[in-house]
């Protein structure tokens, strides 16, 4: 397995610490290892449910006054606002949008 440069894992970017404009594709869900106020299980159900589907075309539109908390995210064509700390679960491989 090739683990150089090219590897696509190295280009996956938890979509909370992406900037505003940031844009790109749902690479996939990872809830394990984050601390969340419901079970983990829960927090991937209700992603999924808005449309955070492996996939998706994602874009950040506006991160809130204070601590940039919540932000506010295009995807699949509908607006939704996240906590970052719930963002921190979709990874997205930025750049394509």
């Amino acid at each position: 397995m090739d683990s150089g440069p090219g590897c696509e894992t190295a280009k996956l970017t938890p979509l909370g610490t992406a900037a505003r404009g940031a844009a790109g594709v749902i690479d996939r869900i990872e809830v394990d290892g984050l601390r969340f106020d419901l079970p983990a299980a829960e927090i991937e159900r209700r992603l999924l449910e808005l449309g955070f589907l492996e996939g998706a075309r994602v874009s950040v539109l506006h991160e809130g006054l204070f601590g940039r908390d919540p932000i506010a995210v295009r995807v699949n064509g509908a607006t939704v606002a996240l906590r970052r700390s719930e963002a921190m679960a979709i990874l997205i491989r930025q750049g394509q949008s």
